[in-house]
């Protein structure tokens, strides 16, 4: 029998937490951009920019305020940068070509990109219950492919496969930038990451908007109807990215991604209850099943957690996603977060 208590640990709650809220922050920001669209805005890149600027004044004024020398590479954080916010551009842009659904089932191609990505070149551990977690959760959102909710959305868009390409091309970018986002909060100050990426993400989606969003620009009327939901999500998106590195540091960029799993479920959610509309009962089962499937990656007795503390009497070197601890020859480099 599974005691409860040491697989939701304290660790395991705070996880489960944090990623349901980033999850409801991309929901919020999928309702902005919704309403932007209804108000014929159609600038992606033009609405991330906010965020970036928003990084760079922030927490580049701590880091001012700090001064502190940059512990890593200015170019780092330049291709860091480009593929976020190409990535950002790429999944956007992807909604003109291809449907809703595919949209969705293709996004979950970071988790596999993520796990990769992060298993050669971070080292990461990953144990069998770390990949029946993610079963469950992929499952789950499968059901919601398969549901009826998005029966009228099948039909596909002008050019699906374009489309589909796009979506995986920046579902690729978001798996290098989760797990290079991941080793850099893991390995350098959190406020020097999220500063530079907001100085050179500002930098970058200025020059594309210069480029690809000029007439778009022109043509907005802005409103009040349109700062509204403009001003929402470039706040949204802020506390997005200030609370990313926060559960990259607990538990990695693969829960970050599953727990994002969840967003499309709160947006069903939300409708119901502040549009009274009905949906698919699938839909409640697949929620259900994101969850489950979120505990059992997450979920850990405290021994698991401190394994690796153990192992630092030894000879061996241990880095364990779970844990984030690394150490390597009798204790000479400890990264512990």
């Amino acid at each position: 029998m599974v005691d409860i208590k040491k697989f939701l640990t304290k660790k395991t709650v705070i996880s489960l937490a944090l990623g349901q809220f980033v999850s409801l922050l991309i929901t919020s920001t999928g309702f902005s951009s919704s309403e932007l669209a209804r108000k014929g805005i159609n600038a992606p890149t033009s609405q991330s920019f906010a965020n970036y600027v928003l990084l760079a004044i922030v927490y580049g004024g701590i880091r001012i305020y700090q001064k502190k020398k940059l512990q890593t590479k200015w170019y780092y954080y330049l291709l860091f940068a480009l593929f976020d916010v190409e990535g950002n551009f790429l999944v956007v842009k992807a909604y003109q070509y291809t449907s809703l659904t595919s949209v969705m089932l293709l996004d979950c191609w970071t988790i596999p990109c993520v796990i990769l990505f992060t298993w050669l070149f971070l080292k990461t551990k990953y144990r069998i219950r770390k990949f029946i977690g993610v079963a469950v959760c992929v499952a789950g959102l499968v059901l919601v492919v398969f549901s009826d909710v998005h029966a009228a959305d099948r039909a596909g868009g002008s050019h699906p496969i374009k489309g589909d390409l796009l979506v995986i091309a920046g579902a690729t970018l978001y798996g290098v930038t989760n797990t290079s986002e991941e080793f850099l909060v893991k390995n350098v100050d959190r406020v020097e990451v999220m500063a530079m990426l907001g100085l050179f993400g500002a930098i970058i989606s200025a020059i594309q908007i210069a480029i690809l969003e000029r007439n778009e620009l022109k043509a907005i009327h802005w409103s009040a109807g349109a700062l509204l939901p403009y001003s929402g999500f470039a706040a949204a998106m802020f506390l997005f990215y200030s609370t990313v590195p926060i559960l990259l540091q607990i538990s990695g960029s693969t829960m970050l991604n599953l727990s994002l799993l969840t967003s499309d479920m709160w947006a069903v959610l939300i409708r119901i209850f502040a549009y009274h509309e009905k949906v698919d009962w699938m839909y409640f089962i697949a929620f259900a099943g994101v969850v489950v499937g979120l505990i059992i990656y997450s979920g850990g007795s405290k021994e698991e957690e401190n394994k690796t503390q153990v192992a630092a009497s030894g000879q061996s070197t241990v880095i364990d996603e779970e844990a984030g601890v690394r150490d390597q020859n009798q204790g000479s480099s400890t990264l512990k977060v």
